[in-house]
């Protein structure tokens, strides 16, 4: 009989989610007596080691780089399965090369971040940090100059339209939107108008919008791509919110504009770097809402990015392709194929 399918768990859980994902590798993995799991270490910044994922089959990712030098020569390694759906670390290319595939939990993280943009969207129009600054110094009597506004008939921009943007404009329903707009090229036109989504320009994103949200992956292309010329575009009185990634913008920029009262305010789960310098002038905005990328880091995320990332395990050594891969091209690949029928022929064993 074969050998335990071996599922290897990054040490950056240990530092950066401490007790999150031990509960359902308890509940999905322990109970079965083929497989195994331990922690393996995924290093400080710097890419994940050959030698640190040797022995794996499958492998759950949290924050460290995955590069070809992580997947090279690798003749058991099958998949990557991110806790999560960002996966700007994993070079997608190198896991193609050497067989490997990338997974992710789309399902995980589309309600807690779509539920993270209505938190700062809500607490931006009310101006909640201000009127919380007015109690904790005594300044009740400032109140008025702390006015909010209504939701009501105010325009919700996307700046991309996936899974997360279209939970946000459901969640955004019973707020009575004046209008939704998004700028999504790979976006179906059928999809957007079954969500009451106008599709338009990326320059009418900034130019007509009272809440523009970055909802699109960060790539090649769209790094820095949010930048001075958008922001000028802007009413005064609109606000930016960024829950995707930090480096999709152009963090200059945003503070010029910030600064210059170009712009009313932003709210951002994500900047660049992460940590933030406490020196930083985004820092001493009191217009500015922060979050350490952990917004949407709730019990429900915690146990739907382990589920989803053991069962795409899972699913590989029955012989079956996760439920969202990336690199979908491997999939038919020779040498991962040899990897999947080689772990479906010991589960038959186990299952016997």
């Amino acid at each position: 009989m074969g050998h335990p399918f071996r599922i290897g768990v990054s040490s950056g859980f240990k530092t950066a989610a401490p007790g999150t994902i031990e509960p359902v590798l308890a509940k999905l993995i322990d109970p079965l007596p083929h497989v195994e799991w331990d922690f393996f270490d995924a290093g400080t910044g710097e890419p994940v080691t050959a030698e640190a994922v040797a022995g794996f089959e499958g492998v759950i990712a949290l924050g460290s780089p995955y590069d070809g030098s992580t997947v090279a020569g690798n003749e058991e390694l099958a998949c990557v399965a991110r806790w999560g759906v960002g996966y700007d670390l994993v070079d997608t290319a190198a896991m193609t090369a050497n067989d490997v595939l990338l997974a992710i939990a789309v399902d995980a993280v589309r309600k807690p971040v779509a539920e993270a943009i209505l938190t700062l969207i809500l607490a931006l129009a009310k101006k909640l940090a201000a009127k919380d600054n007015l109690v904790r110094t005594g300044r009740w009597d400032l109140k008025a100059q702390t006015s909010g506004l209504g939701l009501s008939g105010k325009t919700v921009g996307s700046v991309g339209m996936g899974n997360i943007g279209g939970e946000m404009f459901r969640l955004l329903g019973p707020f009575d939107l004046g209008r939704r707009l998004a700028h999504d090229p790979y976006l179906d036109p059928e999809r957007a108008r079954a969500l009451n989504v106008e599709l338009v320009s990326l320059e009418a994103i900034f130019s007509e919008s009272d809440f523009v949200v970055t909802n699109c992956p960060l790539n090649e292309v769209t790094r820095g791509f949010i930048n001075a010329r958008l922001f000028t575009l802007m009413k005064p009185s609109a606000y930016f919110i960024n829950t995707a990634r930090g480096p999709i913008v152009n963090q200059d920029d945003l503070v010029a504009a910030l600064q210059a009262g170009a712009i009313a305010g932003a709210g951002l789960d994500v900047v660049e770097p992460e940590p933030l310098p406490l020196d930083h002038p985004l820092i001493g905005m009191d217009n500015v809402i922060l979050s350490p990328h952990a917004l949407a880091w709730t019990d429900d995320l915690y146990e739907m990015n382990g589920t989803i990332a053991c069962e795409s395990l899972l699913a590989l050594f029955r012989g079956e392709i996760p439920a969202f891969p990336v690199n979908q091209e491997v999939i038919e690949q020779p040498g991962f194929q040899r990897k999947l029928n080689s772990m479906a022929a010991r589960w038959q064993e186990f299952d016997r």
